[in-house]
């Protein structure tokens, strides 16, 4: 009896966590220009501030948990596609990320606040751990990455992850760099943002694995 009463305890704060996970992200995607406080959170959640500090020390460290909740749920999928037999081309990778990143409304927002306060707002542990578990979901699908796509030496999976999210990212920034509803830097809008994406990506993997390492499906080309 106790076994089974601890595993309830256990998903039932399992099941908490995930709850004012999802709570500071429907707050994140009704208004993206903010960020919303523990009491926001909280009563998103329909849950007392204390508890979510039970859970989170600060509002950094809850929205850190909420990107990596986010990276988590792409590189799961990338490892899983990756893992099987069949090749792999270069626009279903772009698809997972279109899928994955571009299409879920609050991972580019989050993905941008995180990287600006990591230096700064979260505690240097909080921070290193994150890093380290990054490396180990980076490295496991780098890895795959070597494996379906041999112009790439050992090692150099992750570099390439890397510059892709740091494309991804960087594009993002540069068309939602004024409003919602006006263009950005370099005159292109959010409505630019995936086409110029898919383009971008594909000229980076072509230019680094090269043409007839990284196929299009036939029926893209």
């Amino acid at each position: 009896m106790v076994i089974r009463q601890r595993a309830v305890l256990a998903e039932d704060k399992q099941e908490r966590h995930h709850a004012i996970l999802d709570a500071a992200e429907r707050l994140l995607a009704r208004s993206p220009a903010r960020v919303a406080n523990v009491a926001e959170v909280a009563d998103e959640a329909g849950l007392a501030k204390g508890t979510v500090y039970l859970y989170f020390p600060s509002k950094e460290e809850l929205l850190l948990a909420a990107h990596e909740r986010h990276a988590d749920e792409f590189f799961g999928a990338l490892t899983e596609r990756l893992a099987q037999e069949a090749p792999v081309t270069l626009d279903e990778l772009v698809a997972l990320a279109q899928e994955h990143i571009v299409a879920r409304a609050t991972f580019l927002p989050l993905a941008t606040r995180c990287l600006g306060m990591m230096a700064t707002e979260v505690p240097l542990e909080t921070a290193a751990a994150f890093h380290a578990r990054m490396l180990e979901r980076l490295q496991a699908a780098g890895a795959g990455l070597e494996r379906h796509f041999p112009a790439l030496a050992a090692g150099e999976g992750v570099p390439l992850l890397r510059r892709s999210f740091a494309l991804i990212v960087g594009l993002w920034q540069m068309s939602f760099a004024h409003s919602r509803d006006e263009p950005g830097m370099c005159g292109m809008g959010p409505a630019d943002f995936p086409a110029e994406l898919a383009q971008a990506l594909r000229a980076l993997w072509v230019g680094t694995i090269g043409h007839a390492h990284a196929p299009i499906d036939a029926t893209e080309a």
